[in-house]
């Protein structure tokens, strides 16, 4: 039998969309910000290129012209975007004389939604991908390999080829089974206070004259973008940074995959004042909470957008997850509930991967107690 080998490909305009669409869709988790028009769209609007420190690789493993596993890898000469931190590694490699950087990403850039991240045709062809990568990134003479939000079945190939595991904590909101009828049912199932606060945080805004409209798809117009845009790009430079994404990423992805999208715009006196944009699983039970931004302050309006307007649309739409995105313990308060998100990391340096593996073990069992005590606070009414 032929040997598989590695393809790399510096964009993904080089490799054949539908084939990598073909195979995420195969997968157990597959997002919309795995598909071939989302990571294309990141590389041609120069929001993660080389110009802002992501060099894009798309390796592909094939036996013959058969495509046999693909991944999407960065290489990275800092960890911003990353949400799985490891500052205080590169500054240890830092005073010990030795390059951190460049270090190899596989990950989805500015986007902590866990899913696969190693697209392949079985668990057999996904552990060749992973000895592969670490193969290639020892021939790059690269410091270390890391995968981040994976999915189970990304994980569990890690763990065999020896890839240190990391946990962190998102909060997720999961639908009733069966679902429940309005937003009013959804509330009933909540203690009497978080219920109550609910219910005061969203007469706040309807009192401050902000009503709500969404758009999904084809049905956001380019100026609801623009809007939306504006939003966004304010709420990175009130913390003084520019935004990540640039104006012509969601120009490419509302055309190239307008489904994938909601959109949440607050209105007062007919004049838009805020959004929330949402994306969509392909089977439609998963919403991802993204971006938001407001250029008017009304208490309590985050709350709404983000989370209160989203949740009436998965229980109206029968939407089965909403992902409220990385960190926020203030998410419980609305029935967003722990989950515990994995990455996976490989370390060329024996001293440096036996320090950090030590450290990990500590650091597990932190996360575990911290989410047993995130557990005691369950928002939910006792049984």
């Amino acid at each position: 039998m032929t040997e598989p080998t590695l393809h790399i490909h510096g964009t993904a305009s080089e490799i054949d969309a539908r084939q990598w669409d073909d195979l995420l869709l195969a997968q157990q988790a597959p997002s919309p910000f795995m598909r071939h028009a989302y990571l294309d769209a990141l590389d041609r609007s120069q929001s993660a290129s080389p110009k802002t420190g992501w060099l894009p690789r798309f390796i592909l493993l094939k036996r013959g012209k058969k495509l046999l596993a693909a991944c999407a890898l960065y290489l990275k000469d800092h960890s911003y975007g990353e949400y799985v931190f490891d500052w205080a590694w590169a500054n240890a490699y830092e005073q010990h004389g030795l390059a951190y950087y460049p270090k190899a990403l596989i990950a989805v850039p500015f986007t902590p939604v866990p899913g696969t991240r190693l697209l392949a045709r079985d668990a057999e062809s996904r552990a060749l991908l992973v000895r592969a990568l670490v193969g290639w990134c020892e021939a790059e003479e690269l410091s270390s390999l890391h995968l981040l939000f994976g999915a189970d079945e990304d994980v569990a190939a890690c763990t065999e080829a020896g890839l240190m595991l990391r946990h962190t904590v998102q909060f997720h909101w999961t639908n009733a089974d069966p679902g429940w009828r309005d937003f009013d049912d959804f509330l009933a199932s909540l203690a009497h206070d978080k219920r109550k606060k609910i219910r005061q945080e969203r007469r706040k805004v309807n009192d401050a004259g902000v009503s709500f409209r969404w758009a999904r798809g084809a049905d956001i117009s380019s100026e609801d973008w623009d809007f939306f845009y504006s939003c966004y790009a304010r709420t990175y430079r009130e913390h003084g940074n520019p935004p990540y994404l640039h104006r012509s990423f969601f120009e490419m992805v509302a055309a190239d995959m307008p489904e994938a999208w909601l959109l949440f715009i607050a209105e007062r006196d007919g004049k838009p004042i805020a959004s929330s944009l949402i994306a969509l699983s392909d089977d439609g039970k998963v919403a991802y909470g993204r971006y938001w931004g407001a250029q008017e302050r009304v208490d309590c309006l985050h709350f709404e957008a983000c989370y209160y307007q989203p949740l009436a649309w998965c229980i109206e739409h029968g939407v089965q997850r909403f992902e409220g995105g990385a960190q926020g313990e203030h998410k419980m308060a609305r029935a967003l509930m722990p989950v515990k998100t994995t990455s996976a990391h490989w370390l060329a340096h024996p001293a440096f991967a036996n320090a950090v593996e030590r450290f990990l073990q500590s650091e597990d069992a932190g996360i575990a107690n911290y989410i047993d005590h995130l557990g005691e606070r369950s928002p939910f009414r006792k049984a």
